[in-house]
């Protein structure tokens, strides 16, 4: 099943997605907020993300193009407006599929599946090309998180397995820093411990990324706050 974050300011219709979704065996974060839903979409990661436009803090279109900026996890639009040249500039700017509300619960359920199988994400994951999609790239890394597998400029990398759950889990969110108890949490699954843990795996990663803490290329260290993959500058970013 999907993990899937709703976005939504109308505590009535939330409940109602939040139930629905639920019983349908995703997993579900709802936020009432866009700033609210790039923090949760820059910390953690969905399979797909159901954004109404009418938020208080910042329009959904608004919210739609920030959050492009930051990931490409598939994007249901829920809107109450219907306008034909809206909805096309909004497909234009990013997002996978619209909801003209209201809608039944059978309607969003149908238009989630398909969006899933265009994503490789979810039951509804297609062939090889499907699989395919799912690798992570970023600059020269290419990251397969279902066959375990990465590559650098086209070279494999024999990493360990904490290796490459630590190396996968940044990849995701590039750009993006990641606090040292994110990392204990979501890559080690545990809710305290030392940090040296953290700085010998960054070391090991680094060494077999060719690069070291003084000059880094791809693992970067913010002393204090934590850790971001971001590709060097020169490197196609995929």
């Amino acid at each position: 099943m999907a993990r899937v974050l709703v976005v939504e300011d109308d505590q009535f219709v939330r409940s109602a997605l939040i139930r629905h979704l639920t019983e349908a065996s995703h997993t579900v974060r709802s936020v009432g907020t866009a700033l609210e839903a790039l923090r949760e979409v820059a910390h953690l990661g969905f399979d797909v993300v159901i954004l109404d436009l009418g938020l208080p803090d910042l329009d959904g279109a608004e919210a739609l193009k920030m959050l492009r900026g930051i990931t490409q996890v598939p994007v249901i639009i829920a809107t109450a407006r219907d306008d034909e040249a809206e909805i096309v500039r909004l497909l234009n700017d990013g997002a996978d599929d619209y909801l003209v509300k209201p809608f039944s619960v059978e309607h969003l359920s149908a238009r989630m599946a398909a969006v899933l199988r265009r994503a490789g994400t979810g039951t509804g994951g297609g062939g090889a090309g499907a699989e395919a999609d799912r690798a992570i790239r970023a600059g020269g890394l290419v990251i397969d998180p279902l066959r375990r597998q990465a590559e650098l400029d086209g070279r494999a990398l024999d990493l360990t397995r904490r290796e490459f759950d630590l190396l996968a889990f940044l990849a995701q969110r590039p750009g993006v820093v990641v606090p040292r108890r994110e990392l204990l949490a979501e890559v080690w699954q545990q809710s305290y411990g030392d940090d040296q843990t953290i700085d010998v795996h960054l070391s090991w990663l680094r060494r077999k990324l060719g690069e070291t803490a003084a000059s880094p290329r791809y693992l970067h260290t913010l002393r204090g706050v934590g850790v971001k993959l971001e590709p060097p500058r020169d490197s196609p970013r995929g």
